[in-house]
């Protein structure tokens, strides 16, 4: 991941610092560094200091551009996972959905036992997970476990309808 390579070069050298910035944010970012300051909410002015080597950021301005680095590439530690089989997890079209006009990222875990819903709840709230999706026959179990919010899908349409094409199987 481009913020942990960021994050790595930070404890290496000032040098590799900058070269591993600047190289996220052209290549791997594909942005200018004008739009990624833009992005940072950091002044591109301070950026082009940064990567110039005549200014060394603060731990507040490093904080901003790992959580931007994160944000852009989809692994930013603020998302809520959704804990389902694979099936339903592909019909979730979008990974980032406007809610209330805040921006929030959909992280998937694929699970087709109990156990590896209970096990793919604690690894979410470990990869930063600010809240979890489940269904309903684990979801007591990992709120009693989890120190984040918990949602439970509630599948009574698609039961519905898996209802009446059973009926249909049935007689057909």
């Amino acid at each position: 991941m481009v913020a942990d390579e960021v994050i790595t070069a930070v404890f290496e050298s000032d040098a590799q610092f900058r070269k591993v910035l600047s190289r996220a944010i052209k290549e791997k970012l594909g942005m200018t560094t004008l739009k990624f300051s833009e992005c940072a909410s950091i002044p591109h002015s301070t950026m082009y200091k940064i990567l110039s080597g005549t200014h060394d950021p603060n731990v507040k301005t490093l904080r901003q551009i790992i959580a931007t680095i994160r944000k852009i590439e989809g692994t930013e530690r603020n998302f809520i996972a959704v804990i389902a089989a694979r099936p339903t997890l592909d019909r979730i079209n979008e990974k980032q959905l406007l809610i209330d006009g805040e921006s929030v990222v959909v992280r998937e875990y694929a699970a087709y036992t109990i156990e590896d819903a209970i096990i793919a709840a604690v690894r979410a709230e470990r990869d930063g997970a600010s809240a979890l999706v489940c269904a309903p026959i684990v979801s007591p179990t990992v709120e009693k476990i989890l120190s984040i919010p918990v949602a439970t899908i509630n599948p009574t349409s698609s039961i519905i309808r898996a209802i009446e094409l059973a009926a249909r199987k049935r007689s057909g």
